[in-house]
């Protein structure tokens, strides 16, 4: 691994790293400079799957103090979180890269206007009745699969999942999408790390690099105000999307 290659995984790393913590999205950063190593979709993305847990662990740990008032709903989350998880490690290595590399940008833009219509969403729901915690229970599992299958965009996936089953502001929200990016990363990379071709050279450059900006872009997160937050996420998750569409 030459040096320009570890400049531009650092650099991938943090920005991957910070990014997640704030919103999601980062593996728009971290998969293409994989790719850009040479590596195949599948590798890179096993690979970037492994690397991008130590910035969901750095992101979590700065966070952990919001966890306090859904102590009693954590439990739940995170088993529903990891079955999502597992079913989504079984279609990444059972379906043909093609297959994701096509559906990704358009989960991610389905989020991010999920999260836009969100409290239009809440109020509607909140009128006819519906069943809140089905809804987050329901988002969290399918936000498990596919954080597993892809992981771009996960935070956002489930950052809309919990706002959809939890009447708060998406800043308070945020440590528990921390906690559960976090289970599903962490079963995503021990189902991958024993069964997919990770390029661990890779993972050695990348993860401490995450593993630093998901630690800064928490910190970051938790000062801002929560309309400033939304439009954040927002514009990370569009972005995203419409990025991807190119790669």
């Amino acid at each position: 691994m030459d040096a320009l290659t570890v400049v531009l995984l650092l650099a991938a790393g943090f920005g991957s790293g910070f990014c997640n913590a704030i919103a999601g999205g980062g593996s728009l950063l971290s998969f293409p400079a994989l790719l850009a190593t040479g590596l195949p979709p599948v590798a890179a993305t096993v690979t970037n799957a492994v690397s991008v847990w130590p910035g969901y662990l750095g992101g979590a740990a700065a966070l952990r103090s919001r966890l306090a008032e859904y102590r009693s709903l954590l439990p739940g989350l995170v088993l529903t979180g990891a079955a999502g998880a597992l079913g989504g490690v079984i279609a990444l290595l059972a379906a043909p890269p093609e297959v994701f590399a096509t559906l990704v940008p358009y989960l991610v833009l389905m989020a991010t206007a999920l999260l836009a219509a969100q409290p239009m969403i809440s109020r509607w729901l909140a009128e006819k009745g519906s069943d809140s915690r089905l809804r987050l229970f329901t988002g969290v599992f399918l936000g498990g699969v596919y954080g597993a299958y892809f992981n771009g965009g996960m935070g956002i996936v489930l950052l809309t999942a919990l706002a959809l089953g939890i009447d708060a502001s998406i800043n308070r929200l945020n440590g528990l999408k921390s906690a559960l990016t976090l289970t599903v990363s962490t079963t995503a990379t021990a189902a991958v790390a024993l069964f997919g071709p990770v390029e661990w050279w890779s993972v050695a450059v990348l993860g401490p690099a995450c593993l630093v900006g998901g630690m800064v872009g928490a910190k970051i997160s938790d000062r801002l105000r929560p309309s400033i937050f939304r439009a954040v996420v927002i514009l990370f998750g569009t972005g995203a999307g419409i990025a991807m569409l190119f790669i």
